[in-house]
């Protein structure tokens, strides 16, 4: 008996639209640019600007993630081997960014309002992150706290005593590693990269997959992903007064093969393995919240929302669920209370000392920004129906997991999430920690000390730009004036304004836009003898 002849695959040719797409990340160009409408005050004059979406996925906007992860490795690169400590100064607000500040206002209102009513909230999302891109490239600095602030509670301070003691030092300001001398009379500088890893939840196979799935402990691993953040914070912390200066680090957070978050650390200056592994091992993060033991409402419809006093009421009893501070109150109250979770790190532990310049230093950087184009479960995507298991297992684990005070889990526990509102039902949390694309994972992908370069990662963009443009007027070759403050007004432009162009029409006039500016960097190349480093040539070779 022969094998059936498998039918030909016919190839279809592409759709004009991929072909426009191709040559747009072919020559740089943001697929998703947002149009805003630019008003010349002095002379009534109005035109659309298309300004990138600035986002960090490849499988978004290729070309916006991968000019964000260039951004990081120079970053990463500039901070890592200082000699001298940075010093950072700030300028007074100008007219222009307060202009725009108005606008990034606007645009705050009008998402809480889509969030209130159950608007889009995707759209108003791209909206301010464009708009926040924007900010950055007049000059603002930093981001901006727009979400609740949780009210800060504090419970005692005394280490568990299941931890190892860690000695406290006084914590100078010195950011900067020691210098070491060799025997012949010369001097080295050594920085760090250090990798650390979460405990394990059973044994697993080389897929990352369990080899006991009814063993595997999904619900720590979930816990100890959705609070993973804090326990890097708490080791920068603890490694901060145990070496006693003020350590700078550049960190990337990512997930093994068996999904669990790991963090991959570049750390200026050098610490010995010895006390590295003391401080991981005395480190740990309480969560004092709430017991979920006890599952009180498995069925949402045993609760309603009671518009009058803005609760969720038990419907067999008419009783109020006790509200968040609330629980945290008695919480306090309880002298025998045992916090949540608590997660440490495992003992999987890699330390690795860096000089500057060297092969190590660059394939250490490529390391650490590898991922950041990607989500966080794009990193391992399953490749087969036991590895999809695991992922829908830990998923599973997840649904029903609160990862914030505010998470609508909490109702299925018999709490009242902080700020509740109307239409909250437990398993379906908007939370991203309890998306499948996050893992658990909620926090930054990226975490940069305040001093690591002394410039935040908008400055860095600047820097860029500004020696671009510096290349180009060497060149000969004229570049555009900046925005006089306060000449312009800025407005959102709706997709079907006369003036707004169709999506595929935005990305060839921008193609044909950085064909042009592509010609001048070239001959700003020629022209210029510049004697860059790395970090500087990669800028000129991706500026916008």
């Amino acid at each position: 008996m022969t094998d059936p002849v498998a039918a030909p695959v016919k190839v279809y040719p592409p759709l004009a639209r991929q072909v426009v797409r191709a040559a747009a990340i072919d020559h740089g160009v943001c697929v998703r640019p947002l149009p805003l409408r630019r008003t010349d005050l002095e002379t009534g004059k109005t035109e659309i600007r298309y300004i990138p979406c600035g986002n960090t996925l490849a499988s978004v906007c290729p070309t916006c993630a991968e000019r964000k992860r260039q951004l990081r490795a120079v970053q990463c690169r500039q901070g890592w081997h200082l000699e001298e400590e940075p010093t950072i100064t700030r300028a007074d607000p100008d007219e222009n960014q307060t202009l725009w500040v108005q606008l990034r206002a606007e645009a705050q209102a009008k998402r809480d309002a889509a969030e209130r009513d159950g608007g889009d909230l995707a759209l108003w999302d791209d909206v301010l992150l464009a708009l926040d891109e924007e900010l950055e490239r007049l000059g603002a600095r930093g981001s901006l706290k727009t979400g609740d602030q949780a009210e800060r509670r504090t419970r005692s301070t005394r280490r568990r005593q299941d931890a190892p003691d860690l000695p406290r030092r006084p914590v100078s300001s010195r950011t900067v590693g020691k210098v070491y001398t060799a025997p012949d009379g010369k001097t080295f500088r050594p920085s760090l990269f250090l990798t650390l890893t979460l405990d394990s939840y059973g044994r697993v196979h080389k897929d990352g997959t369990p080899v006991d799935p009814a063993s595997y402990d999904y619900r720590r691993a979930a816990r100890d992903a959705l609070h993973f953040s804090k326990l890097i914070d708490r080791f920068v912390q603890n490694l901060r007064r145990f070496v006693g200066h003020d350590v700078q680090y550049f960190a990337a957070v990512e997930p093994q093969r068996r999904l669990a978050p790991h963090v991959h650390m570049a750390v200026r200056g050098t610490i010995s393995r010895a006390e590295l592994r003391q401080v991981a091992a005395a480190t740990y993060h309480q969560v004092w919240w709430p017991s979920v033991d006890e599952i009180r409402y498995p069925d949402p419809s045993g609760l309603v929302w009671d518009e009058e006093t803005g609760n969720y009421v038990d419907v067999g009893t008419g009783e109020i669920l006790p509200t968040w501070d609330q629980a945290l109150d008695a919480l306090g109250e309880d002298e025998d209370a045992e916090p949540l979770h608590v997660v440490t790190f495992g003992r999987q532990f890699d330390a690795q000392g860096v000089m500057a310049g060297s092969a190590d230093s660059a394939r250490c950087i490529g390391y650490l920004t590898k991922y950041l184009t990607k989500g966080v479960a794009e990193c391992h995507e399953p490749d087969s129906e036991r590895e999809r298991a695991h992922v829908d297992r830990l998923t599973d684990a997840l649904r029903y997991e609160p990862c914030a005070p505010t998470c609508a889990n909490w109702l299925r526990y018999g709490v009242q999430p902080k700020n509740p509102k109307r239409g909250l039902t437990p398993g379906f949390c908007r939370g991203k920690a309890h998306r499948r694309a996050h893992l658990g994972y909620g926090g930054r992908r990226v975490l940069v000390s305040r001093k690591w370069s002394g410039k935040t990662l908008a400055d860095h963009k600047q820097d860029r730009r500004d020696w671009v443009l510096a290349r180009l007027a060497e060149a000969g070759i004229p570049t555009p004036a900046p925005d006089e403050t306060g000449r312009y007004m800025w407005a959102f432009a709706r997709p079907g304004d006369p003036d707004v162009k169709p999506p595929d029409h935005r990305l060839l006039l921008l193609i044909d836009e950085r064909i042009r500016q592509q010609i001048q960097i070239r001959r700003a190349q020629e022209l210029s003898a510049t004697g860059a480093d790395e970090g500087t040539v990669l800028s000129l070779r991706g500026a916008a």
